[in-house]
Order: C-alpha cells, then structure tokens, then sequence
C-alpha cells in the first residue's frame, strides 16, 4: 500500500484545488430586470453554446419586470429573448455569475440600450465592444482571466486570425479556461484551418437534405467545379446576397459548376421557408447542430456567408468569396473550360 508523505499531499492539494478552480460552480441565479415596451408576456433564459441560444428555462413578465432563480453553472455566458425562435440575433448576450444582477432589457432597438448592473464580466464586454481593431493579444494580456475576454477573442477575433495567430493568443488566456468549450473550440478551429487553405484537397463532409436524408460532399467532387455556400435564415448579410448570387448561378450553372448551399438553421422550417422566399435554386443542405455541425467545424467556418470554390480536381482553389469578386473568378475558372 502507498504511503502519502508531506509532499505527495501538497502535490494532491494543489491539483484539487487548481481542479475546483478550473469548474464552474453550480448555483441560483439572483437576476431580475424589466423589459421596456412590453408590460406582459414570457422572457425566456437560454444557454449561449457555440455562438448559438437554446432556452433551458422561461418566466412570466408581469407589470414589465421578470425575476430568474434558476440553478444553473456560474460563471457562465447565456441569453434573454423574448421569443424562442432560435434567431440569435433575437437573443441579448449575458454574462452571469452569483452576484446579484439586474437587466433593463430593450427589445424595441435590438438590445441596444439595455443595461446590466452587478455584473463585472458584462462590464468588461461593454468596454471591449467596438474596439474590435486593438490586437486581441493586448485584450489577453490585460485581462488573461477575464470570461468577456476570452469571448471576445473567441467570438470577433478568431475567424480573421491565422492558425499560428490563434495558437498563440490562446497562450496568452488563464489555464483555467484549459477544458472550457471557447478555448477547444479554438483549438479545433485552428487544426481544421490548417486542412481548408487554399491548395489543399477538400475535406468531405455530411449533411441533410430537404427530405431527409443524408448527402455527402464527395458524391459532387471530381465532377467539376463545386461552390460550398455556409449560410442561414437568420443572417441579413446572406438573405441581402441572394439576388447576386442567383444571378451568378444562372451565368455559370451550365459551365461545370455546381452550387451547394449548407444552412446553420436547427430549425428546418425556417430553412425552408427561406429557400422558399428567395428563391434559391441550387442544392440545399443543412445541418442542424448550427455552428458545431460537421461541415462548419471541418471547414472551420466561424462567419456567414461564406464560400469555398473547389474545383475539377477536388482542391479548394478560393475561399471567403463575395460579389463581383465571385463572379470574376468564376468567369477565370468556367471560360476556360
């Protein structure tokens, strides 16, 4: 049987102790707030996961205010919405811990004169809010243990950042956030970057089509050139370039092209009724684990729109394509052909 000397418990101590440190506390929330504009209704709490809101819990509003006592991880990001559509721009950000917070949510101007009292890390978001041109490594320095730091550089920094930039920003954040989803996250997107440049095979993935059923990228590769389109209902940027991306499919489609759409909707209807809308008349998929889905992680998206341009030869040969720049390079590519 092992003995424990002195130093052996130290040693078992500390791990604990940097363990304890490293998981959230589980506990009730202490949060109330009014909704300006609304003096009725349901508020809904959703767990922020992967840039993306699912609802774990809802309240009543009564006269306009709204209390949360929900048992829930703290420190922890999560969201107020006062419908349970799924839209994460319908969703107010909020950054929660065991202190007493208050919200004076405003729904009228898409959240932009709500207030949050009591919560140090919002405070922190708020001074970091449009100051989106200082290097994030001096965010990281100054704040290593900041929770509104690290999704910072994890929600407007990541997706225009090197592989080698992000590998080394994330030195930079405080080992207890080793095992959370926003620092494997940018682990993972780092890895998968590296496999989606410009001269490298395109990586095959799975998606769902409108019927159901499962599709995969590499049933379309070696067949000509494939445009991967990574957009959703939700996203105003995508919806306003439909009508200049039709009007490029309708230009190049009988010139070896195929163009694939991949939605980040996790609800279908919604998809389709945005198929519907614009008219889109190109193959759809989606995938409904929305910014974890095995398209969107392999090809490391982490914004939308956003397109790969693949060609005859199953190699991505363009990527990040938008509007006239599209079309130019599709008319180098397919006039040759």
């Amino acid at each position: 049987m092992k003995h424990w000397t002195t130093t052996h418990l130290v040693a078992f101590l500390s791990v604990l102790m940097l363990t304890a440190g490293c998981a959230k506390d589980p506990g009730r929330l202490n949060l109330s707030g009014v909704v300006k504009n609304i003096s009725s209704g349901v508020i809904y709490l959703q767990r922020y996961e992967n840039k993306s809101f699912f609802t774990i819990d809802s309240a009543a509003v009564i006269d306009g205010k709204f209390r949360f006592d929900t048992k829930v991880r703290l420190p922890e990001i999560y969201g107020l919405a006062i419908d349970d559509s799924g839209n994460p721009f319908h969703s107010f950000i909020l950054f929660l811990d065991h202190n007493k917070i208050t919200v004076e949510l405003d729904t009228v101007h898409e959240f932009k004169h709500t207030v949050v009292s009591g919560s140090v890390e919002q405070d922190l978001l708020n001074e970091f809010t449009g100051k989106y041109r200082t290097p994030v490594s001096e965010i990281l320095k100054s704040h290593p243990k900041s929770l509104a730091a690290l999704y910072t550089f994890y929600r407007y920094y990541s997706y225009r950042l090197s592989p080698d930039e992000i590998r080394e920003n994330l030195r930079l954040v405080d080992p207890s956030f080793a095992g959370s989803e926003y620092v494997k996250t940018l682990q993972e997107l780092a890895d998968h970057l590296e496999k989606v440049s410009v001269g490298s095979k395109a990586p095959d993935f799975r998606a769902k089509t409108a019927d159901g059923n499962t599709a995969s990228l590499s049933e379309y590769l070696g067949k000509g050139y494939v445009l991967i389109d990574f957009w959703a209902s939700w996203c105003i940027p995508c919806r306003e370039e439909s009508p200049a991306l039709k009007a490029v499919y309708h230009k190049y489609r009988d010139k070896g092209i195929e163009f694939i759409g991949v939605s980040l909707d996790h609800k279908s209807e919604r998809w389709l009724e945005a198929v519907r809308q614009d008219e889109l008349p190109w193959i759809q998929w989606i995938d409904y684990s929305t910014w974890g889905g095995e398209g969107v992680k392999t090809y490391g998206v982490r914004l939308i729109p956003y397109k790969f341009l693949i060609n005859k030869e199953g190699v991505i040969v363009a990527k990040n394509l938008r509007g006239a720049d599209l079309d130019k390079l599709l008319e180098t590519y397919l006039d040759a052909l």
